[in-house]
């Protein structure tokens, strides 16, 4: 209920640009993301919560380790999410024994320190983009590594791959890579449930109204996913060939602790 005490005051989010909160917002007005939504869900309860999120996008699950775990580690949360590992998916080598072992090694970091931890599994992304249907046993492979990890050292894990509704387009950005503002919220309620915070359940994994219009027979067929292909994978697949990442002189948006009072409602 609203109101009650959650014992948490420091909150540290540490990932990629799903964490950053690419989808939700813009570059204009600023990125918001399930993050910053979970950060206020925690602030209901204690309205002196500070928060930071270190999150980079584009940053591999190693560059998490290496760039944000030491700050992280400074800043002495009793709270952290680490959620890292999409973009080392879509790499053309991709070792799912490395990646996890950068997440365990943070997540064995942080709980030694006494910090609540809370992760994320991802859901199979040729659920959402046929195209993306060869890295299907990636996603698989590292999902049961990542719960493996969690277990040993005490993680929550929010198991958002396992439900029907995260195909649903409408929780997807157009680039289909992010989620939307509707997806970073079910995000954001899945973690809140993971963690047990008052008033969460698991409506987060409910679907959602069919839409007063259906989509077009095929919608993730033919001339479409060439279009999604042009838009957004191939510029992608450009950027990677010239060695080049989205955060490319990119800094995280919110490095220090700070009251919620400059996050977006």
């Amino acid at each position: 209920m609203t109101g009650a005490h959650v014992p948490f005051s420091r909150y540290v989010a540490l990932g990629d640009s799903h964490t950053e909160g690419v989808g939700d917002g813009d570059d204009v007005t600023g990125v918001r993301g399930w993050a910053d939504r979970l950060a206020q869900e925690l602030a209901r309860h204690n309205p002196g919560l500070l928060y930071a999120n270190l999150a980079v996008r584009g940053r591999l699950a190693g560059q998490v380790h290496a760039g944000q775990l030491g700050p992280a580690l400074a800043l002495r949360p009793d709270l952290a999410t680490v959620v890292a590992g999409v973009n080392d998916l879509l790499r053309p080598r991709f070792d799912a024994d490395e990646v996890a072992g950068h997440l365990e090694a943070m997540f064995a970091a942080l709980t030694a320190r006494g910090t609540r931890v809370a992760t994320l599994t991802f859901p199979d992304v040729a659920r959402v983009t046929p195209l993306a249907r060869p890295v299907s046993h990636r996603v698989t492979a590292l999902n049961h590594r990542i719960r493996e990890a969690a277990h040993r050292h005490g993680v929550l894990v929010a198991e958002t791959g396992h439900h029907a509704v995260v195909t649903d387009p409408r929780l997807w950005s157009t680039d289909r890579l992010h989620a939307g503002p509707l997806g970073h919220r079910r995000i954001a309620a899945a973690v809140a449930h993971a963690l047990a915070l008052p008033g969460s359940d698991d409506s987060w994994t409910h679907p959602l109204p069919a839409p007063a219009t259906p989509p077009p027979a095929g919608w993730r067929t033919g001339a479409a996913e060439l279009r999604w292909a042009a838009d957004f994978l191939g510029p992608w697949i450009a950027r990677r060939l010239r060695g080049h990442s989205s955060g490319d002189g990119r800094t995280a948006k919110r490095p220090r602790l700070a009251p919620l009072d400059d996050v977006r409602a």
